[in-house]
């Protein structure tokens, strides 16, 4: 699959690694080379669907969302050229990882109210009860919380 995918994607390389994943500033796609799962083979064209879009860096937990499901609507066009069908159902659970990531960081730690990211990067700020908090901004840790409260942090 791997020479089919370069001969698409003629400006991207593709290099084993420890997962699958679409670098933007080196223009590469590492994946697993011992996987010979079918969930390997649509995560490699999941991933091929990030650089044929040429997604770069997101600036929001939507942003991020909507460009996961972005790749995964360019990855079912690469499979078709390449007569494979991916899983809708496997698509919708992959998606629901980062709609429940998404979910739990917005949470207000306070009043448990859901709200919505500000502008800013990983901060989102309660409508109800006014707490802001910071979130991680890695897509591949565990959701905490940062609460800002009495000039001190509490890690939720």
């Amino acid at each position: 699959m791997i020479d089919k995918l370069s001969s698409i994607l003629t400006d991207v390389k593709f290099i084993p690694g420890d997962r699958f994943c679409w670098s933007p500033k080196e223009q590469t796609i590492s994946y697993l080379p011992d996987n010979t799962e079918e969930d390997g083979s649509w995560a490699l064209l999941h991933e091929s669907g990030h650089a044929a879009l040429n997604h770069l860096v997101y600036t929001t937990d939507y942003e991020l969302l909507r460009m996961e499901i972005e790749a995964w609507e360019k990855a079912k066009e690469i499979a078709n050229k390449l007569n494979i069908q991916i899983s809708e159902e496997h698509i919708q659970d992959c998606l629901d990882s980062y709609r429940d990531w998404l979910y739990s960081r917005s949470i207000c730690p306070k009043c448990k109210v859901k709200t919505l990211q500000n502008d800013h990067q990983n901060v989102y700020s309660c409508f109800n009860c006014h707490a802001c908090w910071q979130v991680s901004p890695s897509r591949f840790c565990r959701s905490y919380r940062s609460l800002k409260e009495n000039d001190q942090v509490i890690l939720i």
